[in-house]
């Protein structure tokens, strides 16, 4: 019941993941029944159209081989440069289909799917030698198919054998008084019928093949919500995890900005919102840097720190809303704030020119 339960929960798609790990894992969309067909393909091709004139040149051959052979004495020596003779003959003759064969396959193979070495599908599994795994295999729903594939294509080859020969049933007969070379020929063209028609039922068998173990695997890779969910949690990372990173960079952030307060020339406020600490160092600096900013009640932090460390705190409202919406922390303030800024930045120094003589004044009396 649970694992019905679980096949039923399988109500997702398989991500490109999990799709990726089961190539790996030597799961891939794969019909024996199109390779089969394209195997049966070649050998109907070969019949055909190769094996009648391979045929009649070995043949040929083989006869000139015997005829001569008469004219020769008889020896071990040359009775084995005879069969020598022959065995390359015949060799040369079976390589042709031999590499048309391998080649087709291999072709069959790559055609529907990418060439994947997995050391998983050899290994050795304990739980497939057991009496019960082995009768799952054969009598669940994957050996039925094949059972059923296998009974069908027997009867798709008597089937096509039956409408080829029952109406020629007449010539069958006639073929013990008839020559050799017409029988070989009326033979030819009978078992071609049969290879054509069985060519046909097989096509139809593979492309149903096919479409079967396509719907199989896909319901095999099915996933559940929460598989989904746990695969973005590995892909992504965990977002509870990822935001607290970010709360705590966030939070080291906010501790470099606000102990670089005290060493700011100026801050640009408004009142109730907004506070833009400035640092300015004539000769070293370009444009002021902004080394801190703040909305609300980190503004109100950052305006009370200047004033513990007596860093000038000038209202500037526009200005202040401009520069923290445009100004990141430590990047040298925009050419249009230039006019403003230098406006605040000399007005701070002024102040601070009269503050110092005011002091000076003070120390002389």
């Amino acid at each position: 019941m649970s694992g019905e339960q679980d096949q039923s929960q399988k109500t997702e798609e398989p991500t490109s993941k999990r799709l990726e790990e089961a190539q790996e894992q030597g799961d891939l969309l794969q019909s024996t029944d199109l390779v089969a067909l394209a195997m049966f393909a070649a050998a109907t091709a070969l019949l055909g159209w190769w094996a009648p004139a391979a045929m009649k040149a070995l043949s040929g051959d083989l006869a000139a081989h015997l005829r001569g052979a008469g004219n020769d004495p008889l020896s071990a020596a040359a009775f084995r440069d005879l069969s020598w003779r022959i065995i390359l003959e015949a060799g040369a003759f079976l390589a042709v289909p031999f590499a048309l064969f391998i080649a087709v396959a291999i072709g069959a193979h790559l055609l529907q799917r990418p060439f994947v070495v997995s050391w998983t599908k050899v290994e050795p599994k304990w739980s497939k030698i057991g009496i019960m795994s082995g009768f799952h295999r054969l009598f669940g729903p994957q050996g039925l198919v094949m059972f059923a594939k296998g009974l069908v294509k027997v009867a798709a080859v008597a089937t096509a054998c039956w409408f080829v020969l029952w109406p020629r049933r007449n010539d069958l007969a006639s073929l013990f008084d008839a020559s050799l070379s017409a029988a070989l020929s009326q033979t030819h063209a009978m078992v071609m019928l049969i290879a054509y028609c069985t060519l046909v039922i097989f096509g139809v068998i593979a492309v149903l093949d096919y479409v079967w173990q396509a719907f199989d695997r896909r319901q095999r890779l099915m996933m559940t919500r929460q598989e989904v969910r746990d695969e973005f949690k590995q892909a992504e990372g965990d977002p509870h995890v990822k935001a607290r990173l970010r709360a705590i960079r966030s939070e080291k952030s906010r501790r470099r900005m606000m102990a670089a307060v005290p060493s700011a020339s100026v801050v640009v406020t408004n009142p109730t919102h907004f506070s833009v600490a400035l640092k300015y160092e004539s000769g070293a600096m370009a444009a002021p840097v902004v080394v801190a900013k703040g909305v609300d009640s980190l503004a109100l932090r950052i305006r009370e720190i200047a004033k513990e460390n007596n860093v000038p705190v000038v209202e500037n409202p526009p200005l202040a809303r401009s520069l923290y919406a445009t100004v990141d922390i430590d990047e040298a303030v925009k050419p249009e704030h230039y006019k403003a800024v230098a406006h605040v930045i000399g007005y701070v120094m002024r102040l601070k020119g009269k503050l110092a003589a005011r002091a000076d004044g003070r120390r002389a009396n």
